[in-house]
C-alpha cells in the first residue's frame, strides 16, 4: 500500500500561507506572501525534484488545488519534472463545494473521505503527496492518517499567517527519520508520526 506523505514549506514560527508570492493566498489580510522566494537554493530544488519522482498521486485541499490549477497546467515543458508529474498524475481534491474541476486528471472526493483515502492508497503505485492544504492536513493528522511529514523550514519569522499546526490538534509524538540543511539555511526534516505524546515531570 502507498503511504500518505505531507510536504510543506514553513517559517520558523510555523506559518505555511502563501510561500510563493503575494497573490498566492492573501486571505485573512495576509501581507507577507512570497516569504520563501529569497531563500531558494539548489538543495531545496534537489529535494523537491526527488520527492516528485516518488509521487504516484496527489491529495489536495480546495485552496491549494486552485492555486496549483491556476499555474501548472500552463507549464508544458516535458523536461520540467514537477510540471510533468503534476499534470500527468491523478489529483484528488477534498472539497464539499468544488463540483467540476477543469485540470486534467482531477477528481473530487466523496463525503467518506477516510474511506476514499484508503482506496487511493491501495490503488496507487508510489506515494500519495499532500502539498500545502493546511485545513485538510489538520483533519488528516487528527485521525492519524498521515504516514510521513516532510517539513522544509525557512529561516524567517512572520508573526502572522495560517499555521500548519493550529491550536487544538491532538498531542502527537514523531520520529525523526531524515534531516538536512541546505546552503541557504533551509532545514529539511522528515518525520514519521509515532502515536500520542506522553508527559512526565522532572
Amino acid at each position: 500500500m502507498s503511504k500518505l506523505t505531507l510536504i510543506t514549506f514553513l517559517t520558523l514560527d510555523g506559518v505555511m500561507q502563501a510561500p510563493g508570492g503575494p497573490e498566492e493566498d492573501p486571505s485573512g489580510g495576509f501581507a507577507y506572501g512570497g516569504w520563501q522566494v529569497p531563500f531558494e537554493d539548489e538543495g531545496v530544488d534537489e529535494f523537491v525534484t526527488a520527492a516528485f519522482g516518488r509521487a504516484g498521486a496527489f491529495l489536495l485541499g480546495r485552496r491549494t488545488y486552485e492555486i496549483f490549477a491556476g499555474y501548472w497546467p500552463r507549464m508544458t515543458d516535458p523536461d520540467n519534472r514537477i510540471a510533468a508529474t503534476l499534470n500527468g498524475l491523478p489529483k484528488y481534491v477534498a472539497s464539499g463545494t468544488l463540483e467540476d474541476p477543469e485540470w486534467a486528471g482531477s477528481s473530487v472526493l466523496g463525503p467518506d473521505l477516510e474511506g476514499e483515502i484508503a482506496r487511493i492508497k491501495a490503488a496507487t503505485d508510489g506515494e500519495v503527496h499532500i502539498w500545502g492544504s493546511g485545513e485538510l492536513v489538520g483533519w488528516l493528522l487528527a485521525r492519524d492518517l498521515v504516514d510521513e511529514l516532510n517539513l522544509l523550514v525557512y529561516p524567517v519569522i512572520l508573526g502572522a499567517g495560517r499555521r500548519l499546526f493550529p491550536a487544538g490538534g491532538p498531542p502527537t509524538t514523531c520520529e525523526l527519520t531524515a534531516s538536512q540543511v541546505t546552503g541557504g539555511g533551509v532545514a529539511i526534516q522528515t518525520y514519521r508520526p509515532a502515536g500520542r505524546a506522553s508527559f512526565g515531570s522532572y
